[in-house]
Protein backbone atom coordinates (compact mmCIF):
# COMPACT_ATOMS: atom_id res chain seq x y z
CA UNK A 1 0.00 0.00 0.00
CA UNK A 2 2.76 2.47 0.90
CA UNK A 3 4.69 1.78 -2.27
CA UNK A 4 1.51 2.45 -4.23
CA UNK A 5 1.12 5.77 -2.41
CA UNK A 6 4.57 6.84 -3.57
CA UNK A 7 4.20 5.56 -7.12
CA UNK A 8 0.68 6.79 -7.88
CA UNK A 9 1.77 10.43 -8.33
CA UNK A 10 4.69 9.26 -10.48
CA UNK A 11 2.35 7.26 -12.71
CA UNK A 12 0.01 10.26 -12.87
CA UNK A 13 2.88 12.51 -13.93
CA UNK A 14 3.88 10.05 -16.67
CA UNK A 15 0.30 9.90 -17.93
CA UNK A 16 0.15 13.71 -18.15
CA UNK A 17 3.53 13.73 -19.93
CA UNK A 18 2.13 11.41 -22.60
CA UNK A 19 -0.69 13.83 -23.45
CA UNK A 20 0.28 15.87 -26.55
CA UNK A 21 1.50 19.37 -25.77
CA UNK A 22 -1.17 20.88 -27.99
CA UNK A 23 -3.97 19.58 -25.74
CA UNK A 24 -3.55 22.40 -23.22
CA UNK A 25 -7.14 22.12 -22.07
CA UNK A 26 -6.55 18.53 -20.90
CA UNK A 27 -3.37 18.80 -18.82
CA UNK A 28 -4.67 20.53 -15.68
CA UNK A 29 -8.03 18.70 -15.38
CA UNK A 30 -6.29 15.38 -15.97
CA UNK A 31 -3.67 16.15 -13.32
CA UNK A 32 -6.38 17.09 -10.82
CA UNK A 33 -8.36 13.93 -11.56
CA UNK A 34 -5.32 11.65 -11.24
CA UNK A 35 -4.24 13.33 -7.98
CA UNK A 36 -7.48 12.13 -6.38
CA UNK A 37 -6.22 8.53 -6.40
CA UNK A 38 -3.39 9.11 -3.88
CA UNK A 39 -5.85 11.07 -1.73
CA UNK A 40 -8.33 8.19 -1.76
CA UNK A 41 -5.61 5.68 -0.84
CA UNK A 42 -4.28 7.93 1.94
CA UNK A 43 -7.81 8.36 3.28
CA UNK A 44 -8.24 4.59 3.35
CA UNK A 45 -4.88 4.25 5.12
CA UNK A 46 -6.01 6.75 7.75
CA UNK A 47 -9.22 4.80 8.23
CA UNK A 48 -7.59 1.38 8.70
CA UNK A 49 -4.57 2.61 10.68
CA UNK A 50 -4.58 1.19 14.21
CA UNK A 51 -3.46 3.54 17.01
CA UNK A 52 -0.36 1.79 18.27
CA UNK A 53 3.35 2.39 18.67
CA UNK A 54 5.59 1.18 15.89
CA UNK A 55 5.35 1.23 12.12
CA UNK A 56 2.52 -0.37 10.18
CA UNK A 57 2.05 -1.55 6.58
CA UNK A 58 5.81 -1.86 6.23
CA UNK A 59 7.21 -2.45 2.73
CA UNK A 60 10.83 -3.62 2.69
CA UNK A 61 12.69 -4.89 -0.34
CA UNK A 62 16.45 -5.07 -0.83
CA UNK A 63 17.50 -2.33 -3.23
CA UNK A 64 21.31 -2.63 -3.30
CA UNK A 65 22.55 -5.36 -0.98
CA UNK A 66 26.33 -4.58 -1.01
CA UNK A 67 25.61 -1.18 0.53
CA UNK A 68 22.71 -2.32 2.70
CA UNK A 69 20.21 -0.03 0.96
CA UNK A 70 16.56 -1.09 1.10
CA UNK A 71 13.31 0.18 -0.30
CA UNK A 72 11.96 0.47 3.23
CA UNK A 73 8.69 2.28 3.92
CA UNK A 74 6.52 2.40 7.01
CA UNK A 75 3.89 4.63 8.57
CA UNK A 76 3.13 5.54 12.17
CA UNK A 77 1.09 8.17 13.97
CA UNK A 78 3.71 10.85 13.30
CA UNK A 79 3.99 10.37 9.53
CA UNK A 80 0.38 9.39 8.79
CA UNK A 81 -1.16 12.88 9.23
CA UNK A 82 1.48 14.42 6.98
CA UNK A 83 0.88 11.90 4.21
CA UNK A 84 -2.87 12.58 4.30
CA UNK A 85 -2.27 16.35 4.36
CA UNK A 86 0.04 16.11 1.33
CA UNK A 87 -2.42 14.12 -0.75
CA UNK A 88 -5.24 16.50 0.22
CA UNK A 89 -3.43 19.70 -0.72
CA UNK A 90 -1.99 18.62 -4.07
CA UNK A 91 -5.35 18.40 -5.92
CA UNK A 92 -6.45 21.63 -4.21
CA UNK A 93 -3.23 23.38 -5.26
CA UNK A 94 -3.62 22.16 -8.83
CA UNK A 95 -7.27 23.23 -8.96
CA UNK A 96 -6.22 26.68 -7.71
CA UNK A 97 -3.80 27.07 -10.63
CA UNK A 98 -6.21 27.95 -13.43
CA UNK A 99 -4.35 31.27 -13.83
CA UNK A 100 -1.26 29.38 -15.05
CA UNK A 101 -1.30 30.11 -18.80
CA UNK A 102 2.01 28.76 -20.06
CA UNK A 103 3.73 25.40 -19.93
CA UNK A 104 0.74 23.97 -18.11
CA UNK A 105 1.76 20.39 -18.80
CA UNK A 106 5.18 20.85 -17.18
CA UNK A 107 3.60 22.59 -14.19
CA UNK A 108 1.27 19.66 -13.53
CA UNK A 109 4.09 17.14 -13.98
CA UNK A 110 6.42 18.97 -11.58
CA UNK A 111 3.65 19.23 -8.97
CA UNK A 112 2.92 15.49 -9.15
CA UNK A 113 6.61 14.59 -8.88
CA UNK A 114 6.82 16.93 -5.88
CA UNK A 115 3.95 15.02 -4.30
CA UNK A 116 5.74 11.70 -4.82
CA UNK A 117 8.91 13.08 -3.21
CA UNK A 118 7.04 14.41 -0.21
CA UNK A 119 5.13 11.19 0.42
CA UNK A 120 8.30 9.14 -0.01
CA UNK A 121 10.21 11.28 2.48
CA UNK A 122 7.48 10.98 5.11
CA UNK A 123 7.35 7.19 4.73
CA UNK A 124 11.06 6.33 4.37
CA UNK A 125 12.66 4.17 7.06
CA UNK A 126 15.95 3.83 5.20
CA UNK A 127 18.16 6.91 5.50
CA UNK A 128 19.58 6.60 1.99
CA UNK A 129 16.07 6.35 0.59
CA UNK A 130 14.98 9.30 2.72
CA UNK A 131 17.84 11.39 1.38
CA UNK A 132 16.90 10.51 -2.20
CA UNK A 133 13.33 11.72 -1.65
CA UNK A 134 14.52 14.70 0.41
CA UNK A 135 16.67 15.84 -2.50
CA UNK A 136 14.30 14.81 -5.29
CA UNK A 137 11.58 17.22 -4.16
CA UNK A 138 13.96 20.18 -4.42
CA UNK A 139 14.05 19.96 -8.21
CA UNK A 140 10.33 20.31 -8.94
CA UNK A 141 9.93 23.08 -6.34
CA UNK A 142 12.93 24.90 -7.85
CA UNK A 143 11.29 24.84 -11.27
CA UNK A 144 7.83 25.71 -9.92
CA UNK A 145 9.27 28.88 -8.36
CA UNK A 146 11.74 29.64 -11.14
CA UNK A 147 9.37 29.20 -14.12
CA UNK A 148 5.95 30.24 -12.83
CA UNK A 149 6.93 32.69 -10.11
CA UNK A 150 6.89 36.49 -10.06
CA UNK A 151 9.48 39.01 -11.20
CA UNK A 152 12.33 37.93 -8.90
CA UNK A 153 11.58 34.23 -9.33
CA UNK A 154 15.08 33.20 -10.47
CA UNK A 155 16.70 34.83 -7.46
CA UNK A 156 14.18 33.24 -5.08
CA UNK A 157 14.53 29.81 -6.69
CA UNK A 158 18.32 29.88 -6.54
CA UNK A 159 18.29 31.06 -2.93
CA UNK A 160 15.89 28.25 -2.02
CA UNK A 161 18.07 25.68 -3.78
CA UNK A 162 21.39 26.88 -2.35
CA UNK A 163 20.16 27.02 1.24
CA UNK A 164 18.51 23.61 1.17
CA UNK A 165 21.33 21.98 -0.82
CA UNK A 166 23.84 23.17 1.79
CA UNK A 167 21.81 21.54 4.55
CA UNK A 168 21.39 18.41 2.48
CA UNK A 169 25.15 18.12 1.99
CA UNK A 170 25.70 18.17 5.75
CA UNK A 171 23.03 15.54 6.27
CA UNK A 172 24.45 13.30 3.53
CA UNK A 173 27.88 13.43 5.16
CA UNK A 174 26.30 12.43 8.48
CA UNK A 175 24.32 9.59 6.88
CA UNK A 176 27.47 8.21 5.27
CA UNK A 177 29.29 8.55 8.60
CA UNK A 178 26.56 6.59 10.37
CA UNK A 179 26.62 3.87 7.70
CA UNK A 180 30.41 3.52 7.97
CA UNK A 181 30.12 3.36 11.75
CA UNK A 182 27.58 0.56 11.36
CA UNK A 183 30.07 -1.35 9.19
CA UNK A 184 32.80 -0.87 11.80
CA UNK A 185 30.61 -2.06 14.67
CA UNK A 186 28.70 -4.90 13.02
CA UNK A 187 30.66 -5.85 9.92
CA UNK A 188 27.64 -5.28 7.67
CA UNK A 189 26.31 -2.30 5.77
CA UNK A 190 22.91 -0.80 6.55
CA UNK A 191 21.06 2.49 6.17
CA UNK A 192 17.97 1.30 8.07
CA UNK A 193 16.77 3.75 10.71
CA UNK A 194 16.33 0.98 13.28
CA UNK A 195 19.87 -0.34 12.72
CA UNK A 196 21.54 3.06 12.86
CA UNK A 197 19.55 4.02 15.96
CA UNK A 198 21.14 1.05 17.76
CA UNK A 199 24.73 2.22 17.15
CA UNK A 200 27.02 2.89 20.08
CA UNK A 201 28.26 6.42 19.35
CA UNK A 202 30.73 8.44 21.35
CA UNK A 203 29.48 11.70 22.84
CA UNK A 204 31.47 13.75 20.35
CA UNK A 205 30.37 11.75 17.32
CA UNK A 206 26.71 11.84 18.36
CA UNK A 207 26.78 15.60 18.82
CA UNK A 208 28.50 16.10 15.47
CA UNK A 209 25.98 13.91 13.65
CA UNK A 210 23.11 15.59 15.49
CA UNK A 211 24.34 19.02 14.42
CA UNK A 212 24.54 17.99 10.76
CA UNK A 213 20.97 16.63 10.75
CA UNK A 214 19.66 19.52 12.87
CA UNK A 215 21.09 22.20 10.55
CA UNK A 216 19.61 20.47 7.49
CA UNK A 217 16.18 20.29 9.11
CA UNK A 218 16.44 23.77 10.68
CA UNK A 219 16.99 25.23 7.19
CA UNK A 220 13.95 23.37 5.94
CA UNK A 221 11.67 24.49 8.83
CA UNK A 222 13.08 27.24 8.59
CA UNK A 223 14.27 27.90 12.13
CA UNK A 224 15.84 31.23 13.06
CA UNK A 225 18.48 32.22 11.87
CA UNK A 226 18.18 29.96 8.79
CA UNK A 227 14.88 31.51 7.68
CA UNK A 228 15.97 34.19 5.21
CA UNK A 229 15.26 32.13 2.09
CA UNK A 230 11.59 31.60 2.99
CA UNK A 231 9.98 35.05 2.46
CA UNK A 232 11.55 35.39 -1.00
CA UNK A 233 10.46 31.90 -2.02
CA UNK A 234 6.90 32.48 -0.83
CA UNK A 235 6.49 35.92 -2.36
CA UNK A 236 7.82 34.88 -5.75
CA UNK A 237 6.23 31.41 -5.95
CA UNK A 238 2.90 30.88 -7.71
CA UNK A 239 -0.08 30.16 -5.47
CA UNK A 240 0.25 26.37 -5.72
CA UNK A 241 3.95 26.60 -4.90
CA UNK A 242 3.32 28.74 -1.83
CA UNK A 243 0.57 26.41 -0.60
CA UNK A 244 2.67 23.25 -0.90
CA UNK A 245 5.81 24.96 0.37
CA UNK A 246 4.17 26.30 3.54
CA UNK A 247 1.72 23.49 4.22
CA UNK A 248 3.88 20.44 3.54
CA UNK A 249 7.47 20.97 2.42
CA UNK A 250 8.46 23.01 5.47
CA UNK A 251 7.09 20.25 7.68
CA UNK A 252 9.87 17.96 6.53
CA UNK A 253 12.10 20.01 8.82
CA UNK A 254 9.92 19.63 11.92
CA UNK A 255 9.17 16.02 11.01
CA UNK A 256 12.88 15.25 10.52
CA UNK A 257 13.85 16.67 13.91
CA UNK A 258 11.31 14.40 15.59
CA UNK A 259 11.73 11.31 13.44
CA UNK A 260 15.51 11.20 12.94
CA UNK A 261 17.26 13.41 15.48
CA UNK A 262 15.32 11.99 18.42
CA UNK A 263 15.68 8.39 17.22
CA UNK A 264 19.31 8.46 16.16
CA UNK A 265 20.81 10.88 18.69
CA UNK A 266 18.76 10.85 21.91
CA UNK A 267 21.60 11.98 24.16
CA UNK A 268 22.56 14.86 21.89
CA UNK A 269 18.88 15.77 21.53
CA UNK A 270 18.56 16.12 25.30
CA UNK A 271 21.75 18.18 25.44
CA UNK A 272 20.47 20.43 22.67
CA UNK A 273 17.12 21.20 24.34
CA UNK A 274 18.16 24.68 25.60
CA UNK A 275 19.66 25.71 22.25
CA UNK A 276 16.79 24.46 20.11
CA UNK A 277 14.16 25.87 22.47
CA UNK A 278 15.81 29.31 22.54
CA UNK A 279 16.05 29.39 18.73
CA UNK A 280 12.40 28.32 18.51
CA UNK A 281 11.25 31.12 20.82
CA UNK A 282 13.37 33.69 19.00
CA UNK A 283 11.73 32.55 15.77
CA UNK A 284 8.26 32.83 17.31
CA UNK A 285 8.76 36.43 18.43
CA UNK A 286 10.94 37.55 15.52
CA UNK A 287 8.62 36.13 12.87
CA UNK A 288 5.60 37.76 14.50
CA UNK A 289 7.23 41.18 14.93
CA UNK A 290 8.50 41.24 11.35
CA UNK A 291 5.07 40.14 10.09
CA UNK A 292 3.48 43.14 11.79
CA UNK A 293 5.49 45.63 9.71
CA UNK A 294 5.16 43.91 6.34
CA UNK A 295 3.57 46.01 3.57
CA UNK A 296 3.12 42.90 1.38
CA UNK A 297 0.22 40.62 2.32
CA UNK A 298 1.89 37.46 1.01
CA UNK A 299 5.14 38.23 2.81
CA UNK A 300 3.15 38.81 6.00
CA UNK A 301 1.70 35.31 5.76
CA UNK A 302 5.20 33.97 4.98
CA UNK A 303 6.68 35.46 8.15
CA UNK A 304 3.73 34.10 10.11
CA UNK A 305 5.02 30.65 9.16
CA UNK A 306 8.39 31.42 10.73
CA UNK A 307 6.55 32.27 13.94
CA UNK A 308 4.08 29.38 13.94
CA UNK A 309 6.68 26.75 13.11
CA UNK A 310 8.69 27.92 16.09
CA UNK A 311 5.87 26.59 18.30
CA UNK A 312 6.27 23.16 16.69
CA UNK A 313 10.02 23.07 17.38
CA UNK A 314 9.44 24.26 20.96
CA UNK A 315 6.90 21.50 21.58
CA UNK A 316 9.22 18.91 20.07
CA UNK A 317 12.18 19.76 22.28
CA UNK A 318 10.07 20.09 25.40
CA UNK A 319 10.03 16.28 25.21
CA UNK A 320 6.75 15.94 27.06
CA UNK A 321 3.59 14.15 26.02
CA UNK A 322 1.66 17.36 25.47
CA UNK A 323 4.55 19.06 23.71
CA UNK A 324 5.08 16.26 21.19
CA UNK A 325 1.38 15.78 20.57
CA UNK A 326 0.97 19.50 20.08
CA UNK A 327 3.92 19.60 17.70
CA UNK A 328 2.55 16.80 15.50
CA UNK A 329 -1.02 18.08 15.39
CA UNK A 330 0.21 21.64 14.83
CA UNK A 331 2.07 20.40 11.75
CA UNK A 332 -1.34 19.54 10.34
CA UNK A 333 -3.07 22.63 11.68
CA UNK A 334 -0.51 25.01 10.21
CA UNK A 335 -0.74 23.20 6.89
CA UNK A 336 -4.50 23.70 6.75
CA UNK A 337 -4.68 27.31 7.92
CA UNK A 338 -1.60 28.74 6.23
CA UNK A 339 -2.28 26.76 3.07
CA UNK A 340 -5.76 28.31 3.02
CA UNK A 341 -4.38 31.80 3.65
CA UNK A 342 -2.00 31.47 0.72
CA UNK A 343 -4.91 30.28 -1.43
CA UNK A 344 -6.88 33.37 -0.43
CA UNK A 345 -3.95 35.71 -1.07
CA UNK A 346 -3.61 34.11 -4.50
CA UNK A 347 -7.31 34.65 -5.18
CA UNK A 348 -6.95 38.32 -4.23
CA UNK A 349 -3.89 38.66 -6.47
CA UNK A 350 -5.72 37.10 -9.42
CA UNK A 351 -8.32 39.86 -9.08
CA UNK A 352 -6.10 42.87 -8.35
CA UNK A 353 -2.62 41.81 -9.52
CA UNK A 354 -1.05 43.31 -6.44
CA UNK A 355 -0.14 42.05 -2.99
CA UNK A 356 0.51 45.44 -1.40
CA UNK A 357 -1.75 45.97 1.62
CA UNK A 358 -1.94 49.71 0.88
CA UNK A 359 -3.60 48.96 -2.47
CA UNK A 360 -6.64 47.44 -0.80
CA UNK A 361 -9.33 48.56 1.65
CA UNK A 362 -13.02 47.90 2.02
CA UNK A 363 -12.97 44.59 0.18
CA UNK A 364 -15.54 43.02 2.47
CA UNK A 365 -18.18 45.21 0.81
CA UNK A 366 -17.33 43.97 -2.70
CA UNK A 367 -16.18 40.40 -1.98
CA UNK A 368 -17.96 39.39 1.26
CA UNK A 369 -17.47 35.64 0.78
CA UNK A 370 -13.73 36.05 0.26
CA UNK A 371 -13.56 38.34 3.28
CA UNK A 372 -15.50 35.84 5.37
CA UNK A 373 -13.18 32.96 4.50
CA UNK A 374 -10.13 35.13 5.17
CA UNK A 375 -11.45 36.13 8.59
CA UNK A 376 -12.29 32.51 9.40
CA UNK A 377 -8.76 31.38 8.50
CA UNK A 378 -7.36 34.29 10.51
CA UNK A 379 -9.28 33.13 13.58
CA UNK A 380 -8.02 29.57 13.05
CA UNK A 381 -4.43 30.76 12.68
CA UNK A 382 -4.49 32.85 15.86
CA UNK A 383 -5.93 29.96 17.86
CA UNK A 384 -9.59 30.83 18.43
CA UNK A 385 -11.12 28.14 20.70
CA UNK A 386 -13.22 25.71 18.71
CA UNK A 387 -10.87 25.85 15.72
CA UNK A 388 -7.83 23.70 15.05
CA UNK A 389 -5.13 26.23 15.87
CA UNK A 390 -6.26 26.47 19.48
CA UNK A 391 -5.76 22.82 20.34
CA UNK A 392 -2.30 22.72 18.76
CA UNK A 393 -0.96 25.85 20.47
CA UNK A 394 -2.65 24.89 23.75
CA UNK A 395 -0.96 21.48 23.79
CA UNK A 396 2.42 22.95 22.87
CA UNK A 397 2.28 25.61 25.57
CA UNK A 398 0.87 23.28 28.23
CA UNK A 399 3.37 20.58 27.32
CA UNK A 400 6.33 22.96 27.21
CA UNK A 401 5.69 24.84 30.45
CA UNK A 402 6.75 22.03 32.85
CA UNK A 403 10.04 21.62 31.00
CA UNK A 404 10.76 25.18 29.85
CA UNK A 405 8.63 27.58 31.92
CA UNK A 406 10.42 30.86 31.18
CA UNK A 407 10.70 30.24 27.44
CA UNK A 408 7.09 29.09 27.26
CA UNK A 409 5.89 32.34 28.83
CA UNK A 410 7.84 34.30 26.23
CA UNK A 411 6.54 32.05 23.45
CA UNK A 412 2.96 32.72 24.58
CA UNK A 413 3.48 36.33 23.50
CA UNK A 414 3.59 34.99 19.96
CA UNK A 415 -0.11 34.15 20.24
CA UNK A 416 -0.88 37.77 21.09
CA UNK A 417 1.36 39.08 18.30
CA UNK A 418 -0.31 36.74 15.81
CA UNK A 419 -3.65 38.28 16.63
CA UNK A 420 -2.15 41.73 16.09
CA UNK A 421 -0.58 41.17 12.67
CA UNK A 422 -3.39 39.06 11.21
CA UNK A 423 -6.33 41.11 12.50
CA UNK A 424 -4.60 44.36 11.58
CA UNK A 425 -3.98 43.01 8.10
CA UNK A 426 -7.65 42.07 7.83
CA UNK A 427 -8.68 45.55 8.94
CA UNK A 428 -6.51 47.27 6.34
CA UNK A 429 -7.45 44.96 3.48
CA UNK A 430 -11.13 44.29 4.06
CA UNK A 431 -12.77 46.86 6.36
CA UNK A 432 -13.86 50.39 5.61
CA UNK A 433 -15.20 51.83 2.37
CA UNK A 434 -13.48 50.99 -0.95
CA UNK A 435 -11.63 54.17 -1.94
CA UNK A 436 -10.02 52.84 -5.12
CA UNK A 437 -11.94 52.18 -8.30
CA UNK A 438 -10.11 48.89 -8.83
CA UNK A 439 -11.50 47.57 -5.53
CA UNK A 440 -15.09 48.48 -6.29
CA UNK A 441 -15.62 46.12 -9.21
CA UNK A 442 -14.06 42.90 -7.93
CA UNK A 443 -15.90 39.62 -8.32
CA UNK A 444 -16.55 37.48 -5.27
CA UNK A 445 -15.53 33.84 -4.88
CA UNK A 446 -16.65 31.50 -7.63
CA UNK A 447 -18.14 28.07 -6.99
CA UNK A 448 -14.76 26.52 -7.87
CA UNK A 449 -12.93 28.68 -5.32
CA UNK A 450 -15.49 27.94 -2.60
CA UNK A 451 -15.08 24.23 -3.35
CA UNK A 452 -11.31 24.58 -2.79
CA UNK A 453 -11.66 26.35 0.55
CA UNK A 454 -14.64 24.43 1.96
CA UNK A 455 -12.85 21.14 2.76
CA UNK A 456 -10.04 23.02 4.53
CA UNK A 457 -12.57 25.01 6.56
CA UNK A 458 -14.47 21.84 7.43
CA UNK A 459 -11.32 20.08 8.66
CA UNK A 460 -10.37 23.13 10.71
CA UNK A 461 -13.71 22.92 12.52
CA UNK A 462 -13.64 19.13 12.90
CA UNK A 463 -10.13 19.11 14.41
CA UNK A 464 -10.98 22.08 16.62
CA UNK A 465 -14.07 20.38 18.03
CA UNK A 466 -12.85 16.77 18.01
CA UNK A 467 -9.01 16.71 18.14
CA UNK A 468 -9.18 13.07 19.23
CA UNK A 469 -9.62 12.22 15.56
CA UNK A 470 -5.89 12.88 15.18
CA UNK A 471 -4.63 12.59 18.76
CA UNK A 472 -5.84 9.01 19.12
CA UNK A 473 -3.57 7.99 16.25
CA UNK A 474 -0.70 10.32 17.17
CA UNK A 475 -0.33 9.60 20.89
CA UNK A 476 1.15 6.05 20.85
CA UNK A 477 3.89 7.13 18.45
CA UNK A 478 4.82 10.26 20.40
CA UNK A 479 4.86 8.26 23.63
CA UNK A 480 7.25 5.81 21.94
CA UNK A 481 9.61 8.70 21.13
CA UNK A 482 9.68 9.75 24.78
CA UNK A 483 10.18 6.15 25.91
CA UNK A 484 13.14 5.80 23.52
CA UNK A 485 14.81 8.96 24.81
CA UNK A 486 14.23 7.98 28.45
CA UNK A 487 15.64 4.49 27.87
CA UNK A 488 18.77 5.75 26.11
CA UNK A 489 19.56 8.74 28.35
CA UNK A 490 19.23 10.06 31.89
CA UNK A 491 16.40 12.35 30.80
CA UNK A 492 13.53 12.59 33.26
CA UNK A 493 10.17 13.66 31.86
CA UNK A 494 8.98 16.74 33.80
CA UNK A 495 5.88 16.44 35.98
CA UNK A 496 3.18 15.33 35.50
CA UNK A 497 5.19 12.88 33.38
CA UNK A 498 4.04 10.80 30.44
CA UNK A 499 0.34 10.46 29.77
CA UNK A 500 0.57 6.70 30.32
CA UNK A 501 2.15 7.25 33.75
CA UNK A 502 -0.55 9.76 34.71
CA UNK A 503 -3.29 7.29 33.77
CA UNK A 504 -1.67 4.50 35.77
CA UNK A 505 -1.27 6.73 38.82
CA UNK A 506 -4.88 7.82 38.52
CA UNK A 507 -6.11 4.24 38.28
CA UNK A 508 -4.12 3.21 41.34
CA UNK A 509 -5.48 6.16 43.30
Amino acid sequence: MLTALVLLPVVAAIVVMLVPGGRREVHLPLGIALSIFPLALAGYLFWVFEPAAGFQYVDRVTWYEPWGIDWHLGVDGISLPMVVLTTLLVPIALAASTSIDRRIKEFVVYTLFLEAGLIGAFLSLDLFLFFVFFEAMLIPMYFIIGIWGSERRIYAAMKFLIYTAFGSALMLAAIIGLALTHVDQTGSASFALSDLAALDLSVGAERLFFAAFAIAFAIKVPLFPFHTWLPDAHVEAPTAGSVLLAAVLLKLGTYGLLRFNMALFPEASVDAIPIMAILAVIGIIYGAVVAIVQPDLKKLVAYSSVSHLGFIVLGTFALTSGGLQGAVIQNVNHGLTTGALFLLVGMIYDRRHTKKIADFGGLQKTVPLLAGFFLFMTFASIGLPGLNGFIGEFLVLMGSFPALPSLTVIAALGVVLAAIYLLWAYERVFTGVPDKDENKALSDLSAREIALLAPLAALIVVIGIYPGLLLDKITPSTEAVIDHVVEQTDFVVPEPGRIADVHVAGDEG
